[in-house]
């Protein structure tokens, strides 16, 4: 797997971390396999220029050869930098699976709860062979690009804004419905597989990663599934 993670810190005037993801993934998957896109929420402070949520946002590349890596690198870059929207600071890192760290790691669950500086995502980029760049503003956006792939890798993070037919799936629809988009289980708070059932869907379900798998939580109230969604 190859993750491509961007972090635009955007404005609000700008598209928003989620759908420039979609944008990009759209062009890279014309070439480069996407898998997925997942979203990962770091920590909310006000020392931490953020426009409404501070996350980041993960593309799920199936494997390519090292070679191509700086191709789809600079694909993205250029998408990015189309969009840039100044008050921004954007950032951009790709990474191998087999170039992710437990330093990597540690550092995504520390942006998670607290303040993490640009001194120390570099240097894991540097020491784990990744490529990453700001581009534009204080260039903090380097920092979520790195986090994101140390959270995405670790299997047990975020949510995925894109996968499979998730995004056509709105209104009431049955457990085995979405089962069929690509989600790999619905289970409830208590940890209870569920096969059967319909569930009502606002937006379009967004299933938490967990352990490598998307997981539809689902809360079971009165006879009637309801999603929950997590951060």
């Amino acid at each position: 797997m190859i993750y491509l993670c961007i972090d635009d810190t955007d404005s609000l005037d700008s598209i928003g971390t989620g759908r420039l993801a979609r944008e990009i993934a759209d062009v890279l998957n014309i070439k480069y396999p996407v898998v997925c896109i997942t979203r990962h929420q770091l920590f909310v402070h006000p020392d931490i220029p953020y426009t409404s949520h501070n996350s980041c946002a993960v593309i799920h590349l199936l494997d390519i050869p090292k070679t191509e890596y700086p191709i789809l690198f600079n694909q993205a870059k250029l998408i990015m930098k189309e969009r840039f929207v100044e008050g921004s600071d954007p950032g951009i890192a790709l990474a191998g699976e087999d170039q992710v760290n437990s330093a990597m790691v540690a550092f995504g669950f520390d942006t998670k709860c607290m303040i993490v500086t640009q001194e120390r995502a570099r240097k894991i980029a540097d020491h784990a062979g990744i490529l990453l760049e700001g581009l534009g503003g204080s260039e903090g956006g380097v920092i979520g690009a790195i986090a994101g792939i140390g959270l995405a890798a670790s299997g047990s993070d975020g949510r995925y804004l894109q996968l499979g037919s998730i995004r056509e799936k709105r209104g009431e629809r049955t457990v085995q419905e979405i089962l069929q988009t690509g989600i790999d289980q619905v289970i409830t708070l208590e940890g209870k597989s569920v096969s059967d059932g319909t569930v009502m869907i606002e937006k379009f379900p967004q299933p938490a990663r967990l352990l490598g798998k998307a997981i539809v939580l689902v809360d079971e109230r009165d006879g009637q599934l309801h999603l929950v969604k997590r951060d």
